[in-house]
Parts: structure tokens; C-alpha cells; sequence
């Protein structure tokens, strides 16, 4: 009997990591520090959740099948917002809401690729990404980056083949916190066009860029549709995790395309949620842009922190948004590493290996620190157990 599509990718990384701290007893004078999930560990700010409760008990559409693309207010500030931010034309049909960005990426595999399809992916890349693909019978063709972490469009197009349907990015990334330039996605975006392929950009971190104006301009050219394919959560935004809540911006036709694979895994996605967020979208401006400020402040903790532990070997590759991207300075293999730093340090955090190829060497001496979980003193509490650490 054959493999189950299931049984061609790994396990989830996350809950692969929380299984290490089984049995470990940590003391109250040095407590677990978890930088291992990209998730707030706070609910959704008080007004927000205050009107999720008047909501749920005024609101009867609430607790009902909504549209399979989501609810037209909510594709429609989608779209304004767009618009406005990124200056182009984007329209409320160019929109459909899902359960999570997760399902956004899953969406738009289903639409763009069939069985033997062929997808570039920037190594380290996000894990989700990869066991999706496995599971969707598509080729994973890893895109290697140098030490800044930026993929190179020229080595891309060598990885081209008849079979590619797409290219992903990730900016702000995840894993390694770099901020893609404007120029490198236009390039992408340059590149997919010429070979007839769609740009798959995931931005679930782009309300914590610490840029300032747009962060490209893709949606600025006319004809944006006929490449790329855009993701959003807003799983980090209003903290609207447990509501699994995302969006994909693409064309109408594509869009015709991903109701089919929504309409069949979801039906639609949660109503509740999507009133939290079109209520985040209209009334929590000025709130999120503390909270950026706050990602941005513990960004530069991080970039002190491992200033003052880089004569210990440790180096930090890139930083923003939620992560750092680590080098370590062990023989030790991450994974192994990552494993020690449980009971040795009291620090549950992510391997390399967990992010690229099988074997890969870079794997091997990287880690991954979703520093968003921890404050600056929680971040200066890192560096000292890390810095302590033996050899």
C-alpha cells in the first residue's frame, strides 16, 4: 500500500518542541522562557474583546454560514486599506477572507499547482510552507540564501524548470526576521512574469516592518494580478489568534479557484472573527501602531543582546518583525542544541534543521528566537543564559 499524503512530510515543528519540556522542572528563581511560537500571548485588547461579547449575543449572522470568500465588508476594507497603503488598485473581488494564512498558502497551492508542480522556496523557510507542498504532491525546490538571508533572483531563475508554477516570499520573513527590500520583490515580481509564474508573497508580519511608508510597490503596477498572489493574517495584528482569521489578494480568476478548495475544507470561515477583524481594521489604528512600536523596541533589545554575545561565538543574522535568525557557536548540531538549551538554560526555542532541507549544513549551526514573546528584560534574561551556557 502506498504512503498517505500525511505520512510524506514531518511532524509539526512546534508541537514536536513543547514535547521537550515534558518532565522538566523548572525553578521559580529561573522560569521557562518559550521563544519557540510566533503567537502574542495576550488576548485580542479589551475594547476588541468587549465587542466580540456584544457580537456574539446582538449579532444572530454571527453564528451562521457566511460566504465562502468572507464577508463583502470585510474584503472590501481589505481592499480600500490596499489601496491606500500600497498605493495601487485593488478591488473587494480581488479579496477572500480564510481560516488563517495558513489555509491562504494552502488556497493558493490548490489553485496554482497540480500533481509533479514545482514550487521555489527561499531555505530557511517557513515550515507550514514545506508540508503543505508535501502533502499536496508538490515539489519542494529549495532557493538557498547567503549569510544576509536575501534570495538571489538570478539564482532562482536557474531553478526554473517547466514544472515551476510559483515562487514564495516571506517579508518580514519567517524565519529570519530580514525585511525583503522593494527592489528584490519587484525583481521577483519581474522574474515570475517573464516565466509565466505567480509571486506568492506572504506579509502576515507587515504591521510590524519597521520601515516607514510602503513596503513595495507590486500593487502599484496594472497589471499586479496577473503575477502575484498576496497573503495576510491577522492572527499577529489583533492578537485574533484562536479566531484563525486570514486573507489572499489575487485575481478574480484565481480567486474562482481558491472558493472551490475553501468551500470544500472550510465551508467559510468563522463569522465571529471576521467581525473582530473588520472591527480591529476601522477602530484599532492607533493601538496597533503601539504594538508595532513595542516589536520594533524589542527588535533593537535583541540586536543589543547578541552585540555584547558575539565574543562568545553566537551571531545574529537577521532580526525583525517576530525572530531573530541565530548562528551558534557549538560543534553540537542545532537540533541537539536546541534540546540542551531545555534543560541547561531554561530556553525552549527552534532549531535550524526544522527550516531547511535535510542535511543542509546551515541548518545545523542556526536557530531560530521568536523574541515578540519576551520583553526587553525577558530578552536581556536570554543573553544571560545563553551567554552562560557551556560549551
Amino acid at each position: 500500500m502506498s504512503d498517505t499524503r500525511t505520512a510524506s512530510t514531518f511532524s509539526p515543528p512546534v508541537m514536536e518542541a513543547r514535547r521537550w519540556i515534558e518532565g522538566v522542572t523548572f525553578p521559580a528563581e529561573r522560569p521557562l522562557i518559550n521563544v519557540s511560537q510566533a503567537a502574542p500571548v495576550d488576548p485580542p485588547p479589551e475594547p476588541l474583546r468587549r465587542a466580540m461579547a456584544d457580537i456574539v449575543m446582538e449579532d444572530a449572522s454571527a453564528h451562521l454560514y457566511g460566504p465562502v470568500l468572507g464577508l463583502p465588508e470585510l474584503r472590501a476594507e481589505i481592499a480600500a486599506t490596499w489601496r491606500r497603503e500600497y498605493r495601487g488598485e485593488v478591488a473587494p473581488e480581488q479579496v477572500a477572507i480564510t481560516s488563517g494564512c495558513n489555509q491562504a498558502y494552502c488556497a493558493a497551492i490548490a489553485a496554482l499547482c497540480g500533481e509533479g508542480s514545482e514550487v521555489i522556496l527561499p531555505s530557511p523557510w517557513y515550515f507550514n510552507h514545506r508540508m503543505w507542498n508535501d502533502m499536496a504532491g508538490v515539489r519542494t525546490v529549495p532557493l538557498e540564501t547567503g549569510p544576509d538571508l536575501l534570495p538571489d533572483p538570478e539564482r532562482a531563475a536557474a531553478l526554473i524548470t517547466p514544472a515551476t508554477r510559483a515562487i514564495v516570499l516571506v517579508s518580514p520573513n519567517n524565519p529570519g526576521g530580514v525585511e525583503y527590500p522593494a527592489a528584490l520583490l519587484a525583481a521577483y515580481r519581474d522574474l515570475c512574469r517573464a516565466h509565466g509564474l505567480a509571486l506568492i508573497l506572504d506579509e502576515t508580519y507587515r504591521d510590524f516592518d519597521s520601515r516607514e511608508g510602503p513596503a513595495h510597490d507590486l500593487f502599484a503596477d496594472p497589471g499586479w494580478a496577473e503575477v502575484l498572489v498576496q497573503l495576510y493574517s491577522f492572527s499577529k495584528a489583533y492578537r485574533l489568534t484562536g479566531h484563525r482569521i486570514g486573507a489572499v489578494t489575487a485575481s478574480t480568476a484565481r480567486i474562482a479557484q481558491m472558493e472551490r478548495f475553501l468551500d470544500t475544507v472550510t465551508i467559510c470561515p468563522t463569522s465571529l472573527g471576521q467581525k473582530a477583524a473588520l472591527w480591529g481594521m476601522r477602530k484599532l489604528g492607533d493601538w496597533l501602531a503601539g504594538e508595532r512600536a513595542e516589536i520594533i523596541a524589542r527588535r533593537a533589545a535583541m540586536e543589543t543582546s547578541f552585540s555584547r554575545l558575539a565574543d562568545r561565538g553566537w551571531r545574529l543574522m537577521g532580526c525583525g518583525a517576530y525572530f531573530g535568525w541565530i548562528e551558534h557557536p557549538f560543534d553540537e548540531a542545532s537540533d541537539a542544541l536546541a534540546r540542551r538549551l531545555v534543560r541547561d538554560a531554561g530556553v525552549l526555542l527552534l532549531p535550524g534543521t526544522m527550516f531547511t532541507p535535510h542535511g543542509a549544513q546551515a541548518g545545523r549551526r542556526q536557530l531560530r528566537i521568536a523574541f515578540a514573546n519576551v520583553d526587553a528584560a525577558g530578552i536581556s534574561d536570554l543573553e544571560a543564559r545563553l551567554g552562560a551556557l557551556p560549551g
